[in-house]
């Protein structure tokens, strides 16, 4: 199916699975999904098994500032909604409107990565480098592998944005793109939301 589908007599109410291609995509999708969550439930659990050995060095509640991760946390939740609001505006095959929306999904993504790596730089300022303890390596491990999949997200979504710009409008060989760019991105702010909890909140409370 080409990008040059008609979209003039109309769009199907769910674009990005009327095809046999965007069907295949999904599977595909969710097989690859299955693997990055097994990958970070291994992450998660080497954090909890080293977080207490900090070896002299720094510690969860010297470091972290949970005024600063939550303006991190808020910055990626807005940009889910907005990932979302875009996806509502492709079925309703308003183009201009999607790719403004991703557009700012796009915007926060960055600040959000501005400020992680704002906060990786204090903690080196502090003391607490890749491999100063267990702890270190396990939280930057973690927590870099995720910022890892914020840029590639972002990568996405900056990449269809610049291919499609000139196509005008929603086709069913895009949208399904699209709509697994978001899915994706839905995906990293889980994670996060799990790193916030378990990284962040039972370091700081000694959980």
């Amino acid at each position: 199916m080409s990008d040059s589908v008609d979209v003039s007599k109309g769009l199907p109410s769910n674009p990005e699975k009327a095809t046999l291609e965007g069907k295949n995509k999904f599977l595909g999708f969710w097989v690859f999904l299955g693997g990055e969550t097994i990958m970070f439930a291994t992450f998660f659990g080497t954090f909890l098994g080293l977080k207490e050995g900090t070896a002299a060095g720094p510690t969860a509640d010297e470091l972290f500032s949970l005024p600063l991760v939550f303006i991190m946390t808020m910055l990626l939740l807005t940009s889910s909604l907005t990932s979302v609001l875009a996806m509502f505006s492709m079925k309703k095959n308003n183009f201009k409107n999607m790719m403004i929306l991703t557009a700012i999904t796009v915007v926060l993504g960055l600040g959000f990565l501005g400020f992680e790596i704002y906060e990786f730089y204090e903690y080196l300022h502090h003391g607490l480098g890749y491999t100063t303890s267990a702890f270190a390596s396990s939280f930057y491990t973690l927590v870099g592998l995720h910022g890892a999949h914020v840029v590639f997200g972002l990568s996405w979504f900056i990449t269809l944005m610049i291919r499609y710009s000139r196509t005008g409008g929603i086709t069913l060989t895009n949208a399904p793109k699209f709509y697994l760019a978001s899915l994706y991105w839905h995906f990293i702010d889980v994670v996060w939301v799990f790193i916030f909890t378990v990284v962040y909140l039972m370091s700081i409370g000694g959980a």
